[in-house]
Parts: C-alpha cells; sequence; structure tokens
C-alpha cells in the first residue's frame, strides 16, 4: 500500500504556503508591497481552504475508510489530478484574481471534488458502511457537494445583477457555509467517531440519533445566519438561532456522552492528544456561542458592519477548531507526529492573532484608537504560524502506517 505521509506533508505544505500568505497580507498596512491585495487574498483562501484542509480530510479518509492496494493506483490518480487543480490556482490567482485561466483551474478542482465523492462512496470498506462514523462522513461528503451550488451560481449572478449585489455575497456564504460548517464539521465528527469506534466505544442509539439528527438541522438552519446582512425578515433570524440553538444541543448530547464514557477514552489518547481534543472542544462551544449571539439582529448587523468580527470568526473556526482537529486526527492516525513544541508556538501565534483580530472590530465598534504598532504586532503574530508549521513538519519523525 502506497505510504501517505508525503501525501500528509503535501498538506501541510499547501498550510505554511496559505499561512505565509496570511503575514504578507498583514504586512501591507505596513509596507510598501508591489502587489494587488484581493489577488493575494483569494489565493490566500483558496489554497488554506482546499489546499490544507480538503487534501488533508481527503487522506484521512481515504486511509481509514478506503485504502486497499486493489485502489492504490485509483487513488494515485485522483490525487495529483487534484494537485494539478491546486497548483493552477497557485500560479494564477496572484497574478490575475479571478479570470479564465484562475476560473478553469477552480473549476477542475470541482471536478476533482465529485470525483472524490464518487470514488470515496464506491470504495468505502464493507465493514464501515453501518457504522456511526460513516453515517457523518456521508452527510460531510453531500455538503462538500451542496456547497459547490455556490461557485456555480457565480457566474449567472455576474451577469445578471453584478458582483456588487446581494446575490453574490450570498452565492459566496452558501459556499462558505455548508463548506465550513457541513463538509468540515461533518467530516471531522465522522473521524472522531471512527476514533472511538476502533476501540470499542460507542454511543447508544438513542444517543447518537439525536446528536445526528440535531447537528444537521443546525447546519441547514444557522445558514440563514449567513443571510443576515441584507436584513431580511425577522423569521430568518430566528430560524438561524433555532439551528445555533440546535448545534449546541448536539455538541452538548457529545459532551454528555464522553463525560459519562470517560473512563472508557480516556486512555486511548496521549495526554498531549487529550489536550488537544480539549481545545477543539472549548473552541467549538465558542464558535457555536458565537453563532447564536449573531442570531440577535444587534449583533448581526454588527457583524455585518464590522467584518472584523467575520474574520475572526472565520479564522477561529479554520485555524481552531477544524487545523487542531487534523493536528489531533494526524498524530493519533500516525500519519505525522505533531511537534508539542511546533503545537505551542502555533496555539501562541492562533491566540495571539485571534485576540487581534476581535480588538480591531471592538476598537471600530466602540470609534477608539488602535495602538501605535498594531499591525507591525498583527504581522509579527501571524509569522508565528509558519514557523510552527515548519517545526511541525521538519521537527519530527515520519508517523509509520497503520
Amino acid at each position: 500500500m502506497i505510504n501517505l505521509t508525503p501525501h500528509t506533508k503535501a498538506a501541510f505544505a499547501y498550510f505554511i504556503f496559505a499561512a505565509v500568505l496570511g503575514v504578507v497580507l498583514r504586512s501591507f498596512h505596513s509596507v510598501d508591497l508591489a502587489i494587488n491585495y484581493k489577488f493575494f487574498v483569494h489565493t490566500h483562501s483558496h489554497i488554506a481552504l482546499l489546499g490544507w484542509v480538503y487534501v488533508a480530510l481527503t487522506i484521512l479518509l481515504y486511509k481509514l475508510f478506503v485504502q486497499d492496494a486493489i485502489v492504490d493506483k485509483k487513488y494515485r490518480y485522483l490525487f495529483w489530478f487534484t494537485q494539478l487543480t491546486l497548483l493552477g490556482m497557485l500560479l494564477t490567482f496572484p497574478f490575475q484574481g479571478y479570470a479564465l485561466i484562475s476560473i478553469l483551474f477552480s473549476t477542475l478542482f470541482l471536478f476533482a471534488s465529485y470525483w472524490f465523492f464518487w470514488f470515496f462512496r464506491k470504495h468505502v470498506k464493507g465493514e464501515f458502511r453501518k457504522t456511526k462514523a460513516y453515517k457523518c462522513v456521508n452527510a460531510a461528503l453531500w455538503y462538500l457537494i451542496i456547497s459547490s451550488l455556490g461557485p456555480w451560481a457565480l457566474g449567472a449572478v455576474m451577469n445578471i445583477w453584478g458582483p456588487e449585489s446581494v446575490w453574490y455575497r450570498l452565492a459566496i456564504y452558501f459556499y462558505l457555509h455548508f463548506l465550513y460548517n457541513g463538509w468540515m464539521l461533518m467530516a471531522i465528527f465522522g473521524l472522531f467517531f471512527h476514533m472511538l469506534e476502533r476501540h470499542g466505544i460507542h454511543p447508544s442509539k438513542k444517543t447518537f440519533k439525536l446528536f445526528f439528527k440535531s447537528i444537521n438541522l443546525g447546519i441547514l438552519l444557522t445558514f440563514f445566519l449567513s443571510t443576515l446582512f441584507a436584513k431580511p425578515p425577522l423569521v430568518l433570524n430566528v430560524l438561524g438561532g433555532a439551528g445555533a440553538v440546535l448545534q449546541l444541543f448536539a455538541l452538548a448530547v457529545l459532551i454528555l456522552f464522553f463525560v459519562r464514557s470517560k473512563g472508557q477514552w480516556v486512555s486511548v489518547l496521549s495526554n498531549f492528544q487529550n489536550h488537544l481534543l480539549k481545545t477543539v472542544g472549548l473552541l467549538l462551544v465558542l464558535k457555536m456561542a458565537l453563532q447564536l449571539l449573531t442570531a440577535l439582529p444587534y449583533f448581526a448587523n454588527l457583524a455585518a458592519m464590522y467584518l472584523d468580527f467575520t474574520i475572526g470568526y472565520l479564522h477561529g473556526t479554520f485555524l481552531g477548531v477544524v487545523s487542531i482537529s487534523l493536528f489531533l486526527f494526524f498524530d493519533f492516525f500516525k500519519l505525522i507526529r505533531i511537534s508539542k513544541k511546533g503545537y505551542w508556538l502555533y496555539l501562541l501565534g492562533f491566540v495571539i492573532t485571534e485576540a487581534l483580530i476581535f480588538l480591531k472590530g471592538i476598537v471600530s465598534w466602540l470609534r477608539l484608537s488602535l495602538f501605535d504598532g498594531y499591525f507591525e504586532l498583527l504581522a509579527l503574530g501571524s509569522l508565528l504560524i509558519p514557523l510552527s508549521l515548519l517545526l511541525i513538519v521538519f521537527g519530527t519523525q515520519k508517523g509509520s502506517q497503520v
């Protein structure tokens, strides 16, 4: 069977590149850079979401649910086709933004994701098809497909209403919502249940059913929170708020299960992995609490008016919940050993940058002034993240395949 550790390092390479771009973007206010800021934002977001997270998740899903010598060759074709689309975006977005060639590679990536959807569902091992983990992963894959409706709609929106229209933002928010809160979140839950199931730890059917229905209905309803910038009827605030409550309830069901079965799962993870899990749990609670808060009209207007709050929320989800979960899974399943020093440096950079981003939002909200050196400090805090990732990748021994 193929060794997936080099593939894992490729995913980290995308993360490092995206993090370096983040430093460049945050240096824009302090240094005169001869680059198109908007083009680099597009590159940064695409490589972070599709390079790091998508590639990392698909590697884990393939290894745990599919990998077999018979299908390794098919997976290689799929993996390298996906890399071609990502490298195409990486080499075109910085120079032309959304234009013919970059859109071509973005479109090819969508086809690569459809290919993975078909490949995974066809080749997943029969022993996993009735597991709770697979049920979550299957839902995640459907959300991945649903999210792609956003990019497909952009062409029509551009031609009919233009890029300044409400519909343009709605198409982007639709894509981001189902990518973040659907595909990524459910894939993480699926991988987590698989981690437990392989050690004989199973929630009851009733507990899982309650969790699964609540989290998925919550994902669907919380999309309405992404529409509140347009000041729609109040009923959408209510529906979005109900979705946020359902997600918090689902998380509470899961936490209660862990508390009750602590004697079973606590020995499955190392002390370091337990810390990663607890950190993810805390960040998930914060993420879902912020969702609920934005159902209130005052805070919805606040998030729409001061984009730093939205950026802080999205980065908190991406760099916190999603990326630290991936660190946990890569370490647990021995694809790569996560350096503790590298992780602590990463966490420091994450906390500093999140605090500064939200601080800027609060300062703008209260009409105060930022302190001197704010942007320089933000850039330096951001620099800790690529440095920590380099330490994680090159400061650890290669994990063994199991």
